[in-house]
């Protein structure tokens, strides 16, 4: 995206969302990020003589056998990472009952992330969905890729409407090929992506951050309303002041959640549910202080 087309109003937008998502690393997130994500494996550092006590699976037998000494690879925790933010750009991101749309909190979320990979020295990279894959952005490191990441999730000015998870995880597990974490951000109203999902989750450390709008999962006693699909453009009237028609959407939302909630369980996928309004470093401490919980048992 050209800087230069985007208009001032944006780009203060983009200027105050780095610096509160900044100030949010730097006072309270940062060494939390560094303690629960770990380098993608091991990597070789150096050969050296073989004392007792080490390893016999680690003998390098070609230098052994040049030297007539025994020699071990000494191997050392590849500490760099590559985060991965899957960004949910469908028509139903664009839906806010409150202050702000689903998607101002996801460029924030996103930005957070950012942000505190860039400060640990990871690289970040970018895929923006719909029902095609609408962006790639190669992981990089540096606060000038921040700013392009944070721009590219509040400007992008999706193509279609929908929604196809499936089809954004395939992409990526083609493309991105050492292993990441992944952060799936998404409300996850789409249907067979089971599949897909559980190939990233074989393949990289993978979380799903779900949400919501409080007006999704309950229906107010407003009168009768003029709604509107935002994927699908259908339109329809509805009589709010009917108690079994709220009973019912209630209903049906608490089934969509717990079928979110019992997914992601099954396939051992870490998810962070949010609501639009909700304090999303709370959040995320939360979600921190459990990894880190996981990783002390």
């Amino acid at each position: 995206m050209d800087g230069t087309t985007i208009p001032a109003s944006v780009m203060a937008q983009i200027q105050r969302i780095r610096i509160k998502t900044q100030r949010v690393v730097n006072d309270l997130l940062s060494g939390e990020y560094e303690s629960v994500f770990k380098g993608q494996g091991m990597v070789f550092k150096e050969v050296r003589e073989y004392v007792p006590g080490d390893d016999v699976r680690a003998i390098d037998w070609n230098v052994t056998a040049r030297t007539g000494h025994p020699h071990v690879k000494v191997m050392t925790e590849e500490r760099e990472l590559t985060v991965m933010l899957v960004v949910d750009a469908s028509a139903s991101g664009r839906f806010g009952s409150g202050a702000r749309y689903k998607s101002e909190l996801v460029a924030e979320l996103g930005a957070v992330l950012a942000h505190a990979a860039i400060k640990n020295n990871d690289r970040v990279g970018l895929l923006i969905f719909t029902d095609e894959v609408e962006l790639f952005v190669r992981p990089q490191k540096g606060r000038k890729h921040v700013l392009r990441v944070i721009r590219e999730i509040l400007c992008h000015e999706p193509t279609r409407r929908g929604t196809n998870i499936a089809r954004a995880l395939d992409y990526l597990n083609q493309v991105v090929k050492r292993r990441a974490v992944v952060f799936v951000i998404s409300d996850f109203m789409d249907e067979d992506y089971e599949t897909a999902l559980r190939m990233t989750r074989r393949k990289h450390d993978t979380i799903a951050v779900a949400i919501d709008d409080p007006r999704e999962l309950t229906l107010p006693d407003v009168g009768v309303i003029a709604v509107q699909d935002s994927e699908t453009g259908e339109t329809g009237i509805v009589d709010t002041h009917r108690a079994a028609l709220r009973r019912d959407y209630a209903e049906d939302a608490r089934i969509r959640l717990e079928t979110r909630r019992a997914l992601m369980e099954r396939l051992r996928v870490d998810l962070i549910t949010l609501e639009v309004e909700e304090d999303y470093v709370r959040a995320l401490h939360r979600f921190f202080r459990m990894r880190e919980r996981r990783m002390l048992a």
